[in-house]
This record gives structure tokens, sequence and C-alpha cells, in this order.
């Protein structure tokens, strides 16, 4: 089995949702159910890492690890680099970075994204992506989609619909769409190297962090998800769609 951590970057200010992680879901905050979720995985370690004092007494009262980072990063990445630099990881280590908005990530999940990485030693990040269902998903700007090439490597991510199916022929177009999932797994060398990297005019248009490292010529390896994950949580309506998903409040353990 590879080893690997996983850091939770989880901030408050989040513009369509404000507070997200600290919202009740089933009982409990959205950012426990996270945690819970990367600590069913496997993974060696578990990091949280917020700059938001509440976040990080209300993890730390769970027993987790929670590592304090800066207010100004624009990405979860950036976050993630800062908890790399911290902590002193060796280059070679493989973190998963699980979004503090995905309570309904299979943890299978994160063990198959880090595998993905420890598979393909020339490339510095690994992603997973599942197919594309239906033309709503296809045309959601929400959905982020991908194509890659015959070895797994990514080329492009948009929020637009790509492949565009010009001659209308459905069956070829779902046979290859696929919609990105936002879970990545890095080296730990590439993190300490990210926040240098030039700014992309594509992640500025698209508000995608993954096309800076494409545009600087970085593998990314994409591979398709075992099992496709419940809805992460944007909005009010996620946060619904995600209780209904969980179910009834939990009377004990979880």
């Amino acid at each position: 089995m590879t080893d690997f951590t996983v850091v939770i970057p989880a901030r408050s200010a989040s513009v369509r949702l404000p507070g997200k992680p600290l919202l009740p879901l089933g009982g409990r905050p959205v950012i426990e159910h996270v945690w819970r979720r990367a600590i069913e995985s496997g993974a060696e370690r578990v990091i949280v890492a917020t700059d938001d004092d509440a976040i990080a007494e209300r993890v730390t009262a769970l027993g987790a690890d929670c590592c304090m980072t800066a207010a100004d990063h624009t990405s979860g990445t950036e976050r993630i680099a800062e908890v790399v630099g911290q902590r002193g990881f060796a280059a070679d280590t493989i973190v998963v970075n699980l979004q503090g908005d995905e309570p309904l990530m299979p943890p299978v999940l994160l063990a198959q994204v880090a595998t993905t990485l420890a598979s393909t030693p020339v490339a510095a990040m690994a992603t997973l992506a599942t197919a594309v269902v239906d033309s709503d998903e296809m045309h959601d700007p929400h959905a982020v989609k991908l194509v890659a090439d015959h070895n797994g490597r990514a080329l492009y991510f948009s929020r637009a619909a790509i492949p565009w199916d010009r001659h209308g022929d459905a069956e070829a177009l779902y046979a290859v769409a696929r919609r990105h999932l936002g879970i990545y797994a890095y080296r730990a060398g590439f993190l300490r190297d990210y926040p240098a990297l030039p700014p992309s005019p594509l992640e500025g248009i698209e508000q995608l962090e993954q096309l800076r490292v494409l545009q600087a010529g970085i593998h990314i390896q994409v591979a398709d998800a075992r099992e496709r994950p419940g809805p992460g949580i944007d909005t009010a309506a996620d946060l619904a769609m995600a209780e209904a998903a969980i179910g009834p409040k939990p009377t004990t353990g979880e």
C-alpha cells in the first residue's frame, strides 16, 4: 500500500456559502465529516490546514492535527505548500489534497489518487475523473471537464464543454467526456516549488489552479475514479443534498 499524507485545506471565507466548514451536516460540522473520510482512507497522517481560529478549535477538539496557515493564500494548493514547508516533509512524500467541502468523498479515492501518483514517476501531480453523465453536467460551469492523452496525462481542464460535440454524436461524446474530481496527490518536493511557478493566464480566465501547472509544462496524471463521490458543498442547495445523502443524525458513533 502507498504511504501518503492527507492535508485538508479549510477556510471560512467562502463567497457562495460563508463559514461552510462549520455548518451542520447530519448533526456534525462539515469539516468533521471530511476529516473522518480522510482518517478512513488509511493515510499515515491527516492534517487540517486553516487560517481560521474557530475551525482550528473545532478540529483540535476532535483530536485532529491542525496546522495554522496564512490568510492570503489564493488556492488550496498554496495552503498545502505552506504546510509542507512548516512540517519539513521529505521531497518524495506523497501529499493528498482533500478539500474541506468534500464530506462525501469515498475514502478509497484518497488511496487511489496517491497510488496513481506513486506509480507514475514522471508526474508531479495526480488526480481523478469520472464519466460525464448527461448534457446538464457537460454544460455546467461548476462541473470541471478534462481531456487526457492515451496514457492518462492531462491535456486540459475547463469549465466549458470539452470536447465539443461538433457532429452531435452523443454516444461518441459520452464515451470520452470526463468530469474532473477536485482531489489531487502531489510530491512534496513539487509543492515546495509550486508558489514560484509563473502566474498562468489560463488559470486566471478559467479560475482553475491546476492550469498553472499544465501551462508550466508539468505532468499531471489522471485515472478514472473507482467510485463516483457524492456532491461537494459550494451552495446551500449542495448542503441540503449532502444532508439527504447522509440520512438521519447519528445517535452514537457515526
